[in-house]
């Protein structure tokens, strides 16, 4: 049987060896027909400590590691800005 893999986005990087990647999910609601994004968060071990928040990462199932870390990090599928920081128009142009 196969692991599951899941694309996720790094929350936090907080812990050692450890992140917390959320995952989006979208699902048409019984009643109201309409599309909702749910999103649940995972435990993810990260040997080297080289992911970062704001980076887009495939995880896989695995092991139990720890009370609730069932799941590794793959590979990066974007990183994040250097910065960490979201480039935006700068305020001062405004008129």
């Amino acid at each position: 049987m196969s692991r599951r893999v899941l694309q996720g986005v790094v929350v936090s990087d907080a812990c050692d060896k450890t992140v917390v990647v959320r995952v989006e999910r979208r699902v048409k609601h019984p009643a109201y027909k309409k599309y909702v994004t749910l999103s649940k968060k995972y435990m993810a071990h990260d040997e080297n400590n080289s992911h970062h928040p704001g980076d887009i990462v495939r995880i896989e199932e695995s092991r139990p590691m720890s009370k609730r870390k069932r799941w590794v990090v793959l590979s990066t599928a974007s990183p994040a800005a250097s910065t960490g920081a979201v480039e935006r128009p700068d305020a001062g142009d405004v008129q």
